[in-house]
């Protein structure tokens, strides 16, 4: 096993994620090249970088969506692969620019998951509901209505109340806060504030990342620098 002589020991062994020497080729193209970074417990990273960098293939990578073709993937040290792919994913919540609600009205597709055995005894309540719809400024009201019909910015939040609902720790985001009007970004960047919750997250947002604790860039496929916010 590689690893990244750089990283302080104390930072490995918490690693919730950690990429060591990953490298995804499609068709001949190299996509990611030999990158290598952690994600601890409760840390907010932000992948940075022009279009065709390779950020969004990072995410898929960590859902087994990508197969690597040299390096490795980790998620608490355990290896990802085909026999603990379900195990990553049960624990993950991604939300996209355009999410699938997958259900007919707003309420059916928060509720969608919790029909599967793996979640049915933890199908949330009525309030429980209500309460992380307030929490991302999202009406009660949407409960009844289509999911065709809501807005790509209440879809996105939608998706992130789900998974809210599910309990998941580590959010994989990509854009999340394109189609935000101000108050709805400030309501999920209050949600994020949580320190239990652990992304790795794509945005041109200068917003959200200057609320991340790491930035890595990326350039065709290569991390370029790994920084603090701060230095951003």
């Amino acid at each position: 096993m590689m690893v990244n002589p750089n990283a302080p020991m104390t930072q490995i062994i918490n690693a919730i994620i950690r990429f060591d020497q990953a490298t995804v080729t499609v068709y001949g193209k190299t996509i990611l090249s030999g990158i290598s970074f952690t994600l601890g417990k409760g840390e907010k990273a932000v992948l940075c970088g022009k279009s065709g960098s390779g950020k969004s293939t990072v995410l898929k990578t960590v859902l087994g969506l990508q197969s690597l073709s040299a390096g490795a993937v980790y998620f608490h040290e355990q290896r990802l692969d085909a026999a603990t792919i379900q195990t990553i994913r049960n624990h993950t919540a991604y939300i996209g620019q355009e999410p699938v609600l997958g259900a007919d009205t707003v309420r059916e597709a928060l509720l969608l998951p919790f029909r599967f055995k793996a979640h049915r005894d933890a199908k949330p309540t009525d309030a429980q509901i209500k309460a992380v719809l307030a929490q991302l400024c999202l009406s009660a009201d949407l409960l009844s209505q289509e999911s065709s019909r809501v807005s790509g910015g209440e879809k996105q939040r939608i998706a992130l109340a789900r998974g809210l609902l599910l309990g998941k720790n580590l959010y994989l985001l990509d854009e999340i806060t394109s189609a935000l009007d101000a108050e709805s970004k400030q309501a999920v960047f209050d949600v994020f504030a949580n320190p239990g919750l652990t992304v790795l997250s794509v945005s041109h947002d200068p917003e959200w990342i200057a609320r991340c604790d790491k930035v890595l860039e990326l350039d065709e496929g290569c991390l370029l620098q790994e920084m603090p916010h701060d230095s951003a």
